[in-house]
C-alpha cells in the first residue's frame, strides 16, 4: 500500500472538502439538467435558490430594449411650454449647471425644442401618447408608463452596460444571466435566457458582454438567435455526423470530464458538460420554436408585415411570444437606431413605423393567450433626450443629445399597475419633478416581481458579495398591482 506524504494528503483532502462544499449546489443542479425526461418542467428549478424569497407574480420577462435613447419629449412626456417657447435659450435656472455631452456642450444657444407630433390623451388614465405610437395608445389601459426614470451615465457605451448589468463597468452578470442563476431552468430544452438583435440596423454597437455572465458560470449566458437558416450558431452537427454519432461522442465527452471533475472538483466543468446537453437537446427544440411557419394569417396581421421576415422587429416580438409560451424566463430584444442628434423628426417616424405596431401585438397576443398576468414586458432605451436641440434648430427639423436626468419608460403585465402614470418631470421636461426612479429601483422592483428578494441574490467574487443593484436600489410598491 502506498501512502500520500502528510502534506499532499491533506492538500488534496482540504480541496475535495472545500470543492464538494462550494459545487455541491452546482452538482445538483447538473444532476437535475442530465436526467433524462420527456415531460417539461412548469417550475423553475436548477439555480441557487432552493425556493422563491416571496411569492411571485411573474414567471418571465420580454425586455423590449431601444438602444440609443428613445426621445421622451417626442412620444411618451407631452411637454406644451417646449412649443410655446421654440427656440429660446434653456434657462439656467432649469440646467442648473448641469453636464452636457461634448457633442452640444459647446454651442453658442441651447434653443429649447418643441415636438413636431402631436399629443393625445389615451385609456382611463389619460395618458399622453404621441401621434406616432396609434398602436401603442390602444393599450394604454395595460401599461405602466414610469415619467420619471433617471440614470448615471451620459453616454451610450456605460449607460448601455448599466442598464443590463447594474454597473457602468463592463464585466459583471447581465440581468438574465442572474435569473438564470437565481431561478434556474423551466425548459429542460431551451435555454434560461434568449437574445433577439433586429437584423440589418445600424446605430450604436451591442456586444455579446451585454447579456454575458460576468463572474457567474457560463452556463447562464445569453444565448442568440438570429435570423437564417441556423439560428444559432454552430448547433447543428458538421457534415457526415449523426445524431446517433453525436450523441455516443457527448456520452464519452461526459465520462472524461466526470473524471477529471473528481480529480479537481472544478465547477467550470459542469457548466461545460451542461451546456454540451443543452445544446443537444437544442438541436430538435431551435427549429421547431423558430419556425413561424405554423402561425395563422391573422396573427402575422396583429404584427404586422414584417413580422413574415425573419429578423425583423415585428418577427422577433412574435418569436418572443413563442419562447415565453415555452418557458423561456428572460427574453431579451434589441433595436437599434434611436440616437437621433439630427434629423430627428423623420428617423422617429421611421423608428416607430418598425416597432409600435409590433410593441402593441405582442401585449395583445399575451393578453388573449392569458399569458400577460404572469409575463413582464418591459420597453426602454439607456437615457432620454434633451429638450434643446443639438445642432441648428429650423421649422421642420432638429436633433437632440443624451440625458440621463429623466425619461421615460413603461412596463406591462406580470404584476406592474396597469393604465397608470408614474412620476412627473418639470415643465420644460429637463428634471424629475416628483416620484424619481433609478435603474437599481427598477432592477429590483423586477426582482420582486419574479419572487427574489434583490438583496438576498448574490454572488461571492474577489472576497466580495454582489447583486444586480450593486448596493442600491429600493422596490417601489406604487408600481405593483
Amino acid at each position: 500500500m502506498t501512502f500520500l506524504p502528510e502534506s499532499d494528503f491533506l492538500k488534496q483532502t482540504r480541496r475535495h472538502f472545500l470543492g464538494r462544499a462550494s459545487t455541491g449546489l452546482g452538482a445538483a443542479a447538473l444532476g437535475s439538467l442530465l436526467q433524462s425526461t420527456t415531460a417539461q418542467a412548469t417550475e423553475p428549478h436548477g439555480g441557487v435558490m432552493s425556493d422563491y424569497h416571496h411569492a411571485p407574480k411573474a414567471k418571465r420577462i420580454i425586455y423590449l430594449f431601444m438602444s440609443g435613447g428613445p426621445s421622451q419629449l417626442d412620444l411618451y412626456d407631452y411637454k406644451p411650454v417646449l412649443n410655446e417657447r421654440n427656440g429660446e435659450d434653456l434657462p439656467e435656472s432649469v440646467r442648473q449647471g448641469q453636464r452636457l455631452t461634448g457633442m452640444s456642450a459647446n454651442q453658442a444657444q441651447l434653443p429649447l425644442a418643441g415636438s413636431a407630433f402631436d399629443f393625445q390623451q389615451h385609456g382611463q388614465a389619460g395618458m399622453w401618447m404621441s401621434e406616432l405610437l396609434p398602436h401603442t395608445a390602444k393599450m394604454a389601459d395595460e401599461l405602466c408608463l414610469i415619467k420619471s426614470m433617471h440614470t448615471e451615465a451620459i453616454n451610450h457605451d456605460p449607460a448601455i452596460t448599466f442598464f443590463q448589468t447594474g454597473s457602468q463597468i463592463a464585466g459583471r452578470p447581465s440581468m438574465g444571466a442572474w435569473l438564470s442563476y437565481g431561478l434556474g431552468s423551466a425548459n429542460e430544452n431551451l435555454p434560461t435566457f434568449c437574445v433577439l438583435v433586429t437584423k440589418d440596423k445600424g446605430g450604436q454597437p451591442l456586444y455579446a458582454r451585454l447579456w454575458g455572465t460576468g463572474f457567474l458560470p457560463s452556463v447562464h449566458e445569453g444565448v442568440q438567435f438570429r435570423a437564417g437558416a441556423e439560428p444559432v450558431l454552430y448547433l447543428k452537427n458538421p457534415a457526415g455526423i449523426s445524431p446517433t454519432a453525436r450523441r455516443k461522442m457527448l456520452d464519452r465527452l461526459q465520462e472524461l470530464h466526470q473524471i477529471e471533475q473528481e480529480k479537481n472538483l472544478d465547477p467550470l466543468i459542469e457548466s461545460r458538460i451542461a451546456q454540451y446537453e443543452m445544446a443537444y437537446r437544442m438541436q430538435t427544440s431551435v427549429p421547431e420554436v423558430t419556425d413561424l411557419s405554423s402561425e395563422p394569417d391573422h396573427i402575422f396581421e396583429m404584427y404586422g408585415e414584417d413580422s413574415r421576415t425573419p429578423g425583423t422587429f415585428a418577427a422577433n416580438c412574435l418569436l418572443a411570444r413563442r419562447l415565453a409560451e415555452q418557458n423561456v424566463q428572460f427574453i431579451q430584444l434589441y433595436h437599434q437606431g434611436w440616437d437621433q442628434h439630427s434629423n430627428l423628426p423623420n428617423s422617429l417616424r421611421n423608428q416607430t413605423k418598425e416597432t409600435d405596431q409590433p410593441c402593441a401585438a405582442l401585449l395583445q397576443d399575451l393578453k388573449q393567450r392569458g399569458m400577460l398576468d404572469d409575463t413582464i414586458v418591459l420597453w426602454g432605451g439607456e437615457f432620454g433626450r434633451t429638450n434643446y436641440s443639438q445642432g441648428k434648430l429650423t421649422a421642420s427639423d432638429y436633433g437632440r443629445d443624451h440625458h440621463p436626468r429623466c425619461f421615460s419608460m413603461w412596463g406591462a403585465g406580470g404584476g406592474f399597475k396597469p393604465g397608470m402614470q408614474y412620476g412627473e418631470t418639470d415643465p420644460f421636461g429637463y428634471n424629475v419633478a416628483e416620484n424619481p426612479v433609478h435603474v437599481h429601483d427598477l432592477h429590483a422592483t423586477l426582482l420582486h416581481l419574479l419572487g427574489i428578494d434583490h438583496e438576498r441574490l448574490t454572488y461571492k467574487h474577489q472576497g466580495r458579495r454582489f447583486r444586480l443593484t450593486d448596493v442600491f436600489g429600493d422596490v417601489k410598491d406604487e408600481l405593483l398591482a
